[in-house]
């Protein structure tokens, strides 16, 4: 795999030459890896777009035929169109193209077991995301944060015939990859009844994602694994929802105001906010089912800010928001170093009683990508925090934590804080002492533009009121 991975990777340079962005490569990649493995397993292609004719090609043939056969398969019904949709060429040198064509052509890719072949294509997304850096981490979650959250919430589809998991703004499908990954390692390889294997491949998983090439890149990386996801491509939270019901919900929202002007405006949004977090959580209270049960990445000014206390008010009555973990500084390392965030875990059609929070981050030395990376260690402790039950009702108590990390909050006193879950800190971070071994500098910055943000909101909304009451 980490051969197939450093010989695409390297060549990725040599593009760039011609213009060709990370993005913009992993992008080809996936065009030609489809066709290159539905010619190895014989799946119907359009003889004029299929392997073979892109493989006889050369010179400027090849990059006519080449655009032309994008836009053909584009037009095709079923996941073929849906991979294929808007696609278009980036290459103006039919030279590299056809380097490219080569190079995947040199790897038998079925005779490759699923999880290698998947492993390779996400070692690339995960590549691209980590160069790319501005932007390109939108896109991506770390795969060891992804995988800790789908242990703890087991996103079975074996328990009903209609159970269905989703990710309302799913990227490149990390998160769904991951809950078709938990199945396959509970039945010992995937080992299941032959229609209950058919119904979870073709019904069970379903994202939604509002740019083109992620929701492209979700539905490649998805199947390669050997599953057929439903994908949609739109706005989760300024479209009115689908009819479609969830049983578990895994995401990670896009962090940020950007594109946020104004709140959407939705009947079923009880309280109206034009923060993009707080309104997929509002999303997600919709379209989970009774019984159903989340795991959301949330910045810490989703646990703060006025309309925070709003929000989580609303969800503390129909769900059971009952385990919080607060992650370590660093855990978007390298795309959003300085970003602080938070997994919000909860269970809609019940009350909230009591909520557990566990603090991964104080006294946790800072992540970084090379002397101290992210690890399934840094989730460990808190996994055996959380428990066998998926809705947090497993036997808890603060010892289970022996660095006093885990401890548990009384609807009572959440609400004395309005509903605010970042005001409860119980633990002291030695190196604020240390005046030579204070925080990162961009990690004050983006503590500072944090609560500068929310003052601004917060005076925003007053200028608001005051200019509806004149």
């Amino acid at each position: 795999m980490s051969d197939i991975v450093g010989k695409l990777w390297g060549f990725c340079h040599t593009l760039r030459h011609d213009g060709i962005d990370y993005g913009d490569y992993i992008e080809q990649i996936t065009y030609l890896l489809f066709l290159k493995m539905a010619d190895e397993r014989g799946v119907k292609i359009p003889k004029t777009c299929d392997w073979p004719s892109l493989r006889a090609l050369s010179g400027t043939q090849l990059t006519d035929h080449y655009a032309d056969a994008l836009r053909a398969l584009g037009k095709q019904p079923g996941i073929l169109g849906d991979i294929y949709a808007g696609a278009q060429s980036r290459f103006s040198n039919p030279v590299n193209l056809k380097k490219l064509i080569g190079l995947i052509d040199e790897t038998d890719w079925t005779s490759l077991g699923v999880d290698v072949k998947a492993e390779a294509y996400e070692g690339l997304l995960e590549k691209a995301a980590a160069e790319g850096k501005k932007g390109a981490g939108q896109y991506f979650t770390p795969r060891v944060l992804i995988q800790s959250i789908v242990r703890c919430l087991k996103p079975d589809p074996r328990a009903r015939p209609d159970f269905t998991v989703c990710d309302p703004a799913c990227g490149t499908g990390g998160f769904l990859v991951a809950a078709y990954e938990w199945l396959v390692e509970q039945t010992k390889g995937g080992a299941l009844d032959r229609d209950v294997a058919k119904r979870i491949r073709r019904g069970t998983y379903h994202g939604q994602e509002l740019v083109a090439r992620p929701r492209r890149m979700a539905l490649m990386n998805v199947y390669l694994h050997g599953v057929e996801p439903d994908v949609v491509l739109g706005d989760t939270i300024y479209e009115p929802p689908s009819s479609a019901r969830f049983d578990v919900i895994l995401t990670n929202p896009p962090f940020g105001t950007r594109g946020a002007n104004q709140a959407p405006e939705r009947d079923d949004f009880t309280v109206s906010t034009s923060n993009k977090q707080l309104n997929f959580l509002q999303h997600i209270l919709t379209v989970l089912k009774p019984g159903g049960r989340a795991g959301v990445v949330l910045p810490d000014n989703c646990l703060f800010e006025d309309q925070a206390g709003e929000v989580f008010k609303l969800i503390m009555e129909d769900c059971d928001v009952h385990t919080v973990l607060r992650l370590p500084r660093g855990t978007f390392t390298p795309y959003s170093q300085g970003v602080k965030a938070n997994i919000v875990f909860f269970t809609k059609g019940y009350s909230t009683e009591n909520v557990w929070i566990y603090d991964a981050r104080t006294n946790v030395p800072g992540i970084t990508k090379k002397d101290r990376p992210l690890t399934a260690a840094h989730f460990a402790d808190f996994e055996r925090c959380y428990g066998s039950n998926p809705d947090g009702k497993a036997k808890r108590k603060p010892s289970d934590s022996k660095e006093d990390r885990w401890r548990k909050f009384h609807i009572s006193e959440v609400r004395e804080k309005g509903y605010k879950l970042d005001g409860f800190k119980w633990l002291k971070e030695d190196s604020l002492d240390d005046s030579g071994d204070l925080p990162e500098p961009d990690e004050l910055v983006t503590d500072a533009l944090a609560e500068l943000e929310a003052a601004t909101a917060g005076l925003q909304r007053v200028a608001l009121m005051l200019s509806r009451s004149a």
